[in-house]
């Protein structure tokens, strides 16, 4: 659990830091949203395709990583839904608030969660977490908008555009891309992969130095109920599921540990910029993102040793 917990510190150390320029050297926020956008068009999908392409795939048991976290994904949008006229009888959470739940709940913070595979398992760990994200981000996708779109947004979207929405996503096209070169035998010439590799390694700490600029601390001393609702079955419900699933699917080590490690993490930081798009409770779901990234430091470290 040490040595879990010291892989995670640099992560936390880079979102601190991300936290602090904002707020000192870079206060302009169409800066920070350029940095997003070369990390999440350019330099993220580099790293993927590259890690992908050459990850020996052939020895870890993709489906069984993919598919405890594709059920897990399932089950706690499940859960949210169900719990869905409990707190608006309870708590009333309106629909806007709702979506925030359900983001706040479901989504992943792919950034951090192959910064700490990485530290913690190297090449293998990014490309098992990169499995993950092939079975998660179309999956939470098309679930986000959806959700939002039926309980927030001012008229429903076409199912056109959501399937639109999810085609553009850059970084599935990079999954696929990287799984199809390794399943083919392709090699990429020694120049490509130097320059996607040189790509990659700035990818990591930008991304999480991303992440540390978009959280807002206003009113985490005082966190709405269904902000700690959303904190709670990110951080503590969705990892048990996935673990859970995992033992089940036979998962042990480093596969069963990447597994919690993905199911762990706090929710995506684009989930915000999503829900003041759509009319979500962006307020609601900042407070549970910079809460999650607090207390995630703790709780990642105990479900990542519990794997083994």
């Amino acid at each position: 659990m040490l040595a879990v917990f010291a892989a995670l510190v640099p992560v936390f150390l880079l979102i601190v830091l991300g936290y602090g320029l904002r707020r000192s050297l870079i206060k302009d926020g169409s800066h920070w949203t350029a940095i997003e956008q070369l990390v999440y068009y350019v330099l993220f999908p580099a790293l993927l395709i590259d890690t992908l392409a050459r990850a020996p795939l052939g020895d870890v048991p993709v489906a069984g990583v993919g598919g405890a976290l594709l059920l897990s994904v399932l089950t706690m949008s499940a859960l949210c839904l169900l719990l869905r006229p409990w707190l608006a009888s309870l708590l009333a959470v309106d629909g806007p608030a709702f979506t925030s739940v359900f983001q706040g709940s479901t989504r992943w913070q792919t950034f951090v969660a192959l910064s700490v595979a990485g530290s913690l398992f190297g090449e293998i760990g990014i490309a098992l977490a990169s499995v993950a994200m092939v079975a998660m981000i179309p999956l939470l996708n098309v679930f986000s908008v959806a959700v939002l779109a039926h309980y927030a947004a001012p008229q429903r979207l076409a199912w056109s555009r959501i399937v639109l929405a999810i085609l553009r996503n850059p970084l599935i096209w990079a999954c696929l891309i990287g799984l199809a070169l390794n399943l083919t035998g392709l090699r990429m010439p020694k120049p490509a992969h130097e320059f996607a590799d040189a790509l990659g390694r700035c990818s990591l700490a930008l991304g999480l130095l991303v992440v540390g600029a978009g959280l807002h601390l206003e009113g985490v001393l005082r966190p709405r109920p269904a902000a700690l609702i959303a904190v709670t079955l990110k951080l503590a419900v969705m990892p048990l599921i996935a673990l859970t699933l995992g033992w089940t699917f036979g998962l042990t080590g480093t596969h069963l540990a990447v597994v919690a490690c993905c199911a762990s993490v706090p929710s995506a930081s684009n989930g915000y910029v999503l829900a003041r798009q759509m009319g979500g409770d962006a307020p609601l779901l900042a407070q549970i993102l910079t809460l999650q990234t607090a207390l995630a430091v703790l709780t990642m470290p105990v479900f990542i040793a519990l794997a083994g």
